[in-house]
């Protein structure tokens, strides 16, 4: 990763918010605009750009996987209601006319709320209901927002319906028609800033979304919308937009700002592109950035052509942060020229949540709240994801059990029945738990918050310890003897711990003294050591399977069966079948951390 989290951190920690730039170069803005004849005072207008992103689903500071008030470690709150207040007192400030809304992407999925109005009550039913996000956004008064890769989870009638129900436009300049390739989705809006100097600022926002949805939504994007580069489409949007009188061109980018992937070559183009964009298209003012959930309050990328310094923010997630881009211009020669941008990040948790917010959508938290507490089985236990990252727990082989049961009777009867299924799972929250006595919805929904969906792929033994081979990369090197601290032990380069997998079906120990690709040792099937030409079947959710984590072979292997059902779903089914859940039936230790031989835990 040329550019770590570190890096972005630190140098936006370090820009100076009074950095002006204007033609590529640090000027104090007293002294840009001199030189007008006539010792006239040149004419100059300030406006405010406000930014969210990866909002996914949260209206309120609630989470439905608990039940309960969000917090975390850091205190954080989420949610629009917050985000309202702190627009209103932005627009108090600075005078309405002067600001405008935007957001970069992944609105509609991530919560129970936002699950309830696409699956539950869907917005897409005959006289359905309005979207909670819709109503929200609208109350606020966005202006414009970006796709997201998220939005097309559901499905393309869902995200129609929500963009029916939105007073303002979706965008997506790389969201083409598979037929025509011609957007399939508005690539910009324009905006006129009024100004006292009755010369109106045109403000242009283009709208990019992530290429990765090609691969990771295929089921529902698949023959219908392509997903080109963000870079190639802005290099063809952005001119057009100077060329019809944009003043100002801002880019709303659903894509992160490292120019890394995490789908490798299977496509050919950037996931985290935002960056790139700033450096190699010419004539963008300011890049709004989603999609890698980080907090970058302010930081310049110069443009490679032009030597102009390109101001980029990305606003945290959840509505966590509401981002604020600062514009100051000036007028020279016949029109308005930027002559300083930046940007800083208000947090959500120095606010109230807006009443009018919260009073427009209690109707719908309530019916989502009594819905996560249905009572679907009970548990003789207690279990959780505390040490999931780092232990084989009967909470995560809970969702293995659920996923190798569902495909061993999916293949019954066919060509592949007689196979070996093994099965992946994710701790992808750490703070999941099934509590002893009644399990409800919320329960089963905290341990799979996403809308995956299963597969079945044929690998042979070689190729799944290869995988497993990568998954373990997840694990910082630890000398055998040196001591171990769980903080500091898992995700090592950055990687999430939803892209380390759990494989189970097998044995296996994973030496973490050892360096990458050498860290699989006993790896054995049936007590035997693995066959490397043996065919297995891998329950696997569709995220990897197409890709997602660029773990290798999966996404190339036979497809043998899949469905359309949410895992989450399946599991919650299984509960609701068995009536109840005992760990001892199902719970065995597949893997280990050792070292040298030599347990960890």
């Amino acid at each position: 990763m040329p550019l770590n989290r570190r890096t972005f951190l630190g140098t936006s920690a370090a820009a100076g918010a009074g950095v002006a730039i204007a033609g590529g170069s640090a000027v104090p803005a007293a002294a840009q605009g001199q030189g007008h004849g006539h010792g006239r005072p040149p004419k100059r207008y300030s406006f405010t750009v406000m930014g969210t992103t990866d909002l996914h689903g949260n209206v309120f500071n609630w989470d439905y996987f608990t039940d309960r008030e969000f917090d975390d470690k850091a205190h954080n709150d989420v949610g629009l209601a917050k985000i309202s207040t702190l627009v209103d007192q932005v627009r108090r400030e600075k005078g309405r006319h002067n600001t405008l809304m935007i957001d970069a992407g992944d609105t509609i999925q991530g919560t129970q709320l936002s699950y309830y109005y696409a699956k539950i009550d869907p917005i897409t039913a005959k006289r359905g209901p309005v979207h909670p996000m819709a109503q929200a956004m609208n109350a606020i008064g966005y202006d414009a927002a970006a796709l997201g890769n998220h939005e097309f989870n559901y499905g393309i009638p869902v995200l129609r319906k929500f963009e029916e129900q939105c007073r303002f436009p979706l965008l997506g300049a790389n969201a083409l028609d598979a037929k025509t390739l011609r957007p399939a989705f508005a690539p910009y809006v324009i905006k006129r800033m009024r100004t006292p100097h009755g010369r109106d600022v045109k403000v242009a926002i283009l709208g990019l979304t992530n290429p990765g949805i090609a691969i990771w939504d295929k089921a529902n994007v698949g023959g219908k919308m392509v997903f080109p580069g963000l870079e190639e489409q802005a290099a063809k949007f952005v001119p057009r937009l100077r060329s019809m009188g944009a003043d100002v061109v801002i880019v709303s980018a659903h894509s992160g700002s490292s120019g890394t992937s995490s789908y490798g070559d299977q496509i050919p183009y950037v996931e985290n592109a935002a960056g790139l964009v700033a450096e190699q298209v010419p004539g963008i003012d300011a890049i709004l950035v989603g999609h890698a959930h980080l907090e970058i309050p302010e930081y310049f990328v110069e443009n490679k052509q032009t030597g102009k310094k390109v101001v980029l923010s990305e606003p945290l997630k959840w509505g966590q942060r509401l981002t604020l881009f600062d514009f100051d211009l000036v007028w020279e020669k016949g029109r308005w020229v930027v002559e300083r941008a930046g940007s800083q990040v208000l947090n959500s948790n120095t606010v109230e949540e807006d009443p009018e917010i919260t009073k427009l959508l209690m109707d719908e938290h309530r019916k989502v709240v009594a819905y996560v507490n249905q009572v679907i089985g009970t548990s003789t236990a207690a279990m959780t994801t505390a040490e999931a990252a780092w232990k084989d727990e009967p909470i995560i082989d809970l969702i293995n059990v659920v996923q190798a049961e569902t495909v061993k009777a999916a293949l019954a009867g066919g060509a592949y029945a007689a196979l070996p299924v093994l099965s992946q799972a994710s701790c992808f929250s750490r703070t999941a738990r099934i509590p002893a006595g009644n399990v409800t919805i919320k329960d089963a929904a905290g341990l799979y918050p996403f809308e995956n969906t299963l597969e079945a792929r044929l690998l042979t033994g070689a190729q799944i310890k290869e995988y497993l081979e990568f998954s373990a990369r997840y694990y910082v090197q630890t000398a055998a003897g040196a001591p171990v601290d769980t903080a500091k032990l898992t995700n090592a380069d950055n990687t999430p711990d939803y892209n380390y997998d759990a494989v189970s079906g097998l044995t296996y120990d994973i030496d973490i003294a050892k360096p990458n690709g050498s860290r699989i040792v006993n790896l054995a099937f049936g007590g035997e050591p693995i066959d490397p030409a043996a065919q297995f079947v891998l329950a696997v959710n569709n995220y990897r399977a197409s890709g997602g984590g660029n773990f290798p072979h999966v996404a190339g292997a036979k497809q043998l069966w899949a469905n359309s059902e949410e895992i989450r779903n399946t599991i919650i089914s299984w509960v609701q079948a068995k009536g109840s859940v005992d760990g001892a039936q199902f719970a065995s230790v597949d893997w280990r951390l050792t070292r040298d031989g030599t347990p960890v835990f």
